[in-house]
């Protein structure tokens, strides 16, 4: 419930930032398409957090303007010549993403970098509205600095009321290793080379194929690989973006057919559409692949066609981008979604040990608590793979499942200050047991066992 709460809060407050955002837009810039750039960049500067600390916001006042001109120049590029705009957008995507491997100043410039580019899947043609206070090539930079503003202004506001962790926290929840699987070739490499195959073959499909709807497939086949944790994640993230997607696009269309809705409508029900996607998020993927679909569709109309057969092609278009993520990310340089979920669990037990460790001078449980979030991210593909096949020998939920178990309890002994040893022996062995898969899941069972043990009134 606490979970549910917070994400409701983080939702009001991202909700508050567009709409803020949007009508200082429209004062200055007035038109759909910068309203609906400012919207959009609120909502991705709530989830990257780049506003977390005095440091990151500074970062993204002075490189969001510039890289926001870039995006802007890319978005006439796309317009005008087509395949030197998608060779420029895969390249900037390209480096958003293997700029994650210098550590993590380089990973919030690439976080950065990419936001104005995600935008242009939704609004790859804006057109500067006519009777703007602005010339056309500072409407992009005063609405990226408007919505840093508002966005900081909002989760301040959030934090004050403690609803948000603390930065300190947000710092241990934020921070990935850079892992290897193979000398010379980084994770983050690996998944780079993939996002630009899958948007290369996806623009190339679009182009060829689908003329002016490409927009949907090279969006998919971007949301799919976005935040790529291995084989199993891409495909479980495709199910879950197509069944999404076909529930949401049922409803808008059936709205736009039915109600007669104007633009005012529109707005509203945009707005209403991408707050319950971002509260719903944290719960499911299929939530925010619903809500976000809904939203789109309301944004980019209905070109007066037949809602059936709209239907039908952007169907159409979401299962190709979504078959074309998948191909990518299971064929060029694949990385096993175990193999991520075994480096996140490896993470968790090594905080574990050394917040138990007796040489340690502080104490603390933030970050074993935030490792042991990174391992739940990862655990929706495998849970449902357990359902889908229940007769499997090992199931790697298993694994998650039972550290998650354990979280209180270590909470409760690293806050007490006591390190009992058999507890630190069935933490190493858990982390021995990481080498042999069938090992694990009894290691993690008996260091779970020892932890109630040592709970239970004596």
């Amino acid at each position: 419930m606490a979970a549910l709460w917070r994400a409701l809060a983080e939702a009001l407050a991202t909700l508050l930032a567009a709409l803020a955002t949007m009508l200082c837009t429209l004062a200055i810039a007035p038109g759909p398409g910068s309203a609906t750039l400012a919207v959009v960049l609120c909502i991705s500067l709530s989830r990257s957090q780049l506003d977390r600390d005095l440091r990151g916001r500074l970062e993204a006042a002075v490189v969001l303007p510039l890289v926001g001109l870039v995006a802007l120049g890319v978005g006439l590029l796309l317009l005008h010549l087509p395949w030197v705009g998608a060779a420029v957008f895969v390249a900037g995507m390209f480096v958003s993403i293997w700029l994650r491997r210098f550590g993590p100043m380089a990973s919030r410039a690439g976080s950065l970098i990419a936001l104005p580019f995600v935008t242009l899947l939704t609004l790859p043609h804006m057109r500067p509205p006519a009777n703007s206070l602005l010339p056309a090539v500072l409407v992009p930079i005063v609405v990226a600095l408007l919505a840093l503003f508002w966005v900081t202004v909002f989760h301040l506001v959030v934090r004050r009321l403690h609803i948000r962790p603390p930065a300190d926290e947000e710092e241990a929840l934020a921070a990935a290793p850079v892992a290897q699987d193979k000398p010379g070739m980084a994770v983050s490499t690996r998944m780079a080379i993939q996002m630009a195959a899958a948007l290369v073959v996806s623009f190339a499909v679009g182009f060829f194929f689908f003329r002016e709807r490409w927009g949907w497939i090279v969006l998919t086949a971007f949301i799919v690989n976005s935040g790529n944790r291995g084989r199993l994640d891409v495909v479980y993230k495709s199910g879950m973006r197509v069944l999404g997607a076909a529930a949401g696009t049922v409803l808008a269309l059936g709205a736009g057919a039915h109600l007669g809705i104007d633009q005012h409508t529109t707005a509203v029900l945009t707005l209403i559409a991408l707050f319950l996607g971002v509260w719903l998020r944290p719960f499911g993927y299929a939530w925010w692949a619903l809500f976000v679909t809904v939203a789109l569709a309301l944004l980019q109309g209905f070109d007066g066609g037949e809602p059936g057969g709209l239907l039908w092609q952007r169907m159409e278009e979401i299962i190709l981008g979504a078959l074309i993520g998948i191909a990518a990310a299971w064929f060029v340089l694949p990385v096993r979604s175990t193999d991520v979920l075994r480096r996140r669990l490896a993470d968790a037990l090594a905080a574990l040990s050394e917040a138990l460790d007796p040489a340690t001078e502080r104490r603390s449980a933030a970050r074993f608590n935030a490792a042991l979030d990174r391992v739940e991210q990862v655990a929706p593909p495998f849970r449902a793979l357990r359902m889908l096949a229940p007769r499997r020998l090992i199931h790697p939920a298993d694994w998650v499942d039972t550290l998650l178990e354990c979280r209180q309890p270590c909470i409760a002994l690293i806050g007490e200050g006591a390190t009992p040893g058999h507890i630190r022996k069935a933490v190493g062995a858990a982390r021995r047991g990481l080498r042999e898969p069938e090992a694990l899941l009894p290691a993690l069972r008996a260091l779970r066992d020892d932890l109630r043990n040592a709970q239970a009134p004596q």
